[in-house]
């Protein structure tokens, strides 16, 4: 409750806090456990209380692209499927032992929590700020060295050096493992 009522200046009524109880389900996943698989439909969106997660496809040769990392206070889910109730082209799975409180479309659970006035606009605030992160990614992508990327991440989320490995940063930032290894050499040199 204080996570939205730090993100929004409507308060909570007793009411509201009743059905966020009632609609949030408790979710504990263990290290490389799935949340969602490519061809399921997402009925959750997740809220991390603890751990590390990834979202991610797996082209025809095996290999892994990231679409997402997220850390505690942060949300996850594929939108897409779990609004339209399609197939996900999306893999979700912890990357780290996490805690979630999961958020059902059933019982349209989502519908009645977000026509709660603090949680709609939470939902929104926090949703023009992943919009925002979203257009600054893929403009860096576009327009910036992956040196530049790299130290972009960095400075921005600095935990994650110390959560995921560098093939998963390295996807993450649309850059190859060998290319994120030169550029971490020669930080390390540079700093010597």
């Amino acid at each position: 409750m204080q996570y939205i009522r730090n993100l929004s200046v409507t308060p909570l009524e007793h009411e509201d806090v009743a059905l966020i109880k009632e609609a949030f389900v408790y979710k504990c996943i263990r290290k490389k456990e799935f949340l969602l698989k490519e061809g399921d439909v997402c009925r959750y969106i997740g809220f991390i209380i603890k751990g590390a997660i990834r979202q991610y496809t797996v082209d025809k040769k095996g290999n892994e692209h990231m679409q997402n990392l997220c850390i505690e206070n942060w949300w996850t889910a594929d939108r897409e499927s779990f609004h339209n109730q399609t197939p996900s082209i999306y893999n979700i799975d912890a990357w780290e032992d996490t805690e979630l409180l999961l958020l059902p479309k059933a019982n349209r659970y989502y519908e009645r929590v977000n026509n709660i006035p603090a949680f709609r606009e939470m939902r929104i605030r926090l949703d023009d700020n992943n919009h925002i992160a979203t257009q600054y990614r893929l403009h860096s992508s576009i327009n910036h060295t992956a040196e530049h990327r790299y130290e972009d991440l960095m400075n921005r989320y600095p935990e994650f050096a110390q959560r995921f490995p560098q093939h998963i940063i390295a996807s993450y930032i649309g850059i190859t493992k060998e290319t994120l290894s030169r550029i971490r050499n020669q930080s390390v040199r540079g700093k010597l």
